[in-house]
């Protein structure tokens, strides 16, 4: 089995400390590959892990988002930004100092990614954006933002139970939302395994500090195309008519490139983290591939 270092550290950001770590293979830096982060939301690190132990080849970084795991927020802030969160992955590429980096960022880390590349196109060499959940560029918008915000008022209502429901409700949906889904009965957490019980807490970093900002963000298209990025917009093969996939295609159509299609669903590269499974080894062979050449 292949050895690797793993070395965690941190970087201060206004309003939180996020938390980071550095796999190093034995061939890692000392091959000449560029880095590669891995980045997920509200997913941390140990959503990765499966898919990094495919990669020892190369010096692999993951983390942990502002207000997720061990990245505590210290500004109380109820909700974050894309725009923040991009800060925050160019303050850890510039803390490593390796330069311009890969990066492979799936659902609302696709988007923070996007965020960061119009940003900051220069720390970014290429992007595999895999499945980025934004309403905006759907062609039923409204009903699709009126969906994300149902949820996120719904959470803040009655609690993680029933918002989660119809998260999962509406990340399942295949096809475009009606006019009248808000105003359909609303699915039973206990259809899910979900409890219904409210416990009072309002600080779930999906459904109440990331899940309005996500799905409401603005592809900045300009600045994506005029980037030095190599961009590469990502679905999986089960996922095609859902939420993430529809999105994942209009971006990719807008930016004139064509979709690529990985093997699975939206957490494709998942080896049994949270009890999910997809299908991590093809998935890693087809990140690999979209990667292309590092040296």
């Amino acid at each position: 089995m292949t050895q690797v270092q793993t070395e965690t550290r941190t970087v201060e950001a206004p309003g939180a400390t996020l938390t980071y770590d550095i796999h190093r293979g034995p061939a890692g830096a000392d091959a000449g590959e560029r880095v590669l982060l891995l980045v997920g939301s509200p997913m941390d690190a140990t959503g990765f892990t499966t898919l990094a132990s495919h990669f020892t080849d190369r010096t692999v970084v993951t983390y942990d988002p502002r207000s997720v795991g061990r990245s505590p927020r210290t500004d109380g802030a109820a909700q974050t930004a894309p725009e923040e969160h991009a800060e925050d992955l160019r303050r850890v590429i510039e803390a490593l100092g390796a330069g311009a980096v890969d990066v492979f960022a799936s659902s609302g880390g696709a988007i923070n990614a996007l965020a960061l590349v119009a940003l900051h196109g220069d720390l970014v060499r290429t992007l595999v954006a895999h499945e980025p959940p934004t309403a905006q560029v759907l062609p039923d918008r409204e009903e699709a933002l009126a969906a994300c915000a149902d949820i996120h008022t719904t959470y803040l209502r009655e609690g993680m139970g029933p918002a989660m429901a119809k998260f999962i409700a509406l990340t399942s949906h295949k096809g475009p939302f009606p006019a009248d889904w808000t105003e359909r009965p609303a699915p039973s957490p206990a259809d899910f395994g979900l409890p219904a019980e409210d416990d009072g807490t309002r600080d779930d970093p999906l459904l109440g500090q990331n899940m309005r900002g996500c799905t409401s963000y603005r592809p900045d298209f300009a600045a994506l195309r005029a980037a030095s990025t190599r961009i590469v917009i990502a679905a999986g093969e089960e996922s095609e008519g859902e939420f993430s996939a529809r999105s994942a295609a209009e971006i990719a159509d807008r930016l004139g490139t064509e979709l690529t299609v990985f093997p699975s669903h939206h957490g494709g590269f998942l080896g049994g983290e949270y009890g999910q499974h997809g299908a991590p080894v093809e998935f890693a062979k087809a990140l690999r591939e979209a990667l292309g050449s590092a040296r």
